[in-house]
């Protein structure tokens, strides 16, 4: 798939970020995750990515990295394509971008650097490097202390062929309609705040429809279908999953720091799809929040 074919597969549909199986010691489980894959592909999102942030990519370590990608690749071929998760420092985030080639990814989210600030030309080398790398699709996650401005994305759009793609993981509106404003169709843009659908109608208003669904992970024809009343102006729709699922959910997931990903996890264990438990440093709901969410599935009608 050629970059210029990933950003019109990216510029429509829902996107969603597969958690990653571990076992009962913490190690990755190719057989769980291929099913995992295997029972979510079918849904209809319209593109998947491996070893995200909600695949817990900040966790990975040697060689995992690549068998996650290749389960992935491999169990999605002829379905829906897959794109990874690379990140960290440079040398790092070129190593993982080069391995996702490899094993036959089609495109690459570029998650942000490690730890340290960094200047606009940093963080626009940084990218570059990353970009020239490969030869498949590039989208960079706008998030955390990697916060690129419409001229940094202007001056990497000219350098950078394959950069196809733009996530807005800050929910900054006047940056984000300054950018796509300034770089109009140049790139794809994805919504990338976590529990994405509660900015969807924002973003749709902006010009930007597109995100991605972290809960697709448990109730993925509930995100689905939020998906489509959002596309189609349902309010109705989208207002009574907003007030009946969405809000109490996140009064769940904000009750602690790392939730984001920790109650995906426990929604999927839930509804009978288990990915073992999340790695330090998050931590999983307690059993009370666990029976929180459950009663949330179940007046939801999801078991």
């Amino acid at each position: 798939m050629q970059p210029n074919e990933l950003k019109q597969v990216l510029s429509h549909g829902l996107l969603s970020f597969p958690i990653t199986d571990f076992d009962a010691q913490g190690e990755f489980d190719p057989k769980g995750y291929a099913a995992r894959l295997e029972w979510l592909a079918p849904f209809g999102a319209t593109a998947l990515f491996a070893a995200g942030g909600t695949g817990e990519y900040f966790s990975l370590h040697g060689e995992e990295y690549g068998q996650i990608i290749k389960t992935a690749v491999d169990t999605c071929a002829g379905v829906v394509p897959i794109l990874a998760g690379c990140g960290g420092p440079t040398r790092t985030a070129l190593a993982h971008a080069q391995e996702a080639e490899r094993q036959g990814a089609k495109g690459l989210l570029l998650l942000p650097h490690y730890l340290t600030e960094a200047s606009q030309d940093g963080l626009i080398a940084h990218v570059e490097a990353v970009c020239r790398s490969v030869k498949i699709g590039v989208v960079v996650y706008n998030r955390a202390n990697c916060r690129l401005t419409p001229d940094s994305l202007a001056r990497l759009a000219d350098r950078c062929p394959n950069l196809i793609g733009f996530k807005d993981g800050n929910g900054d509106i006047e940056l984000m309609v300054s950018i796509w404003r300034k770089l109009g169709d140049r790139f794809s843009y994805l919504g990338g705040l976590p529990t994405a659908e509660v900015y969807a109608g924002a973003y749709k208003a902006l010009g930007t429809p597109v995100y991605s669904s972290a809960v697709f992970n448990f109730v993925p024809q509930l995100a689905m279908d939020f998906y489509h009343a959002t596309a189609n102006d349902d309010f109705a729709t989208t207002n009574r999953l907003i007030d009946e699922f969405f809000l109490p959910y996140l009064e769940i997931r904000n009750r602690k720091a790392g939730y984001a990903v920790s109650i995906i996890k426990a929604g999927a264990r839930l509804v009978g799809h288990g990915a073992g438990p999340v790695r330090p440093p998050l931590t999983d709901l307690t059993a009370e929040e666990d029976a929180m969410l459950l009663d949330l599935l179940k007046k939801n009608g999801v078991l």
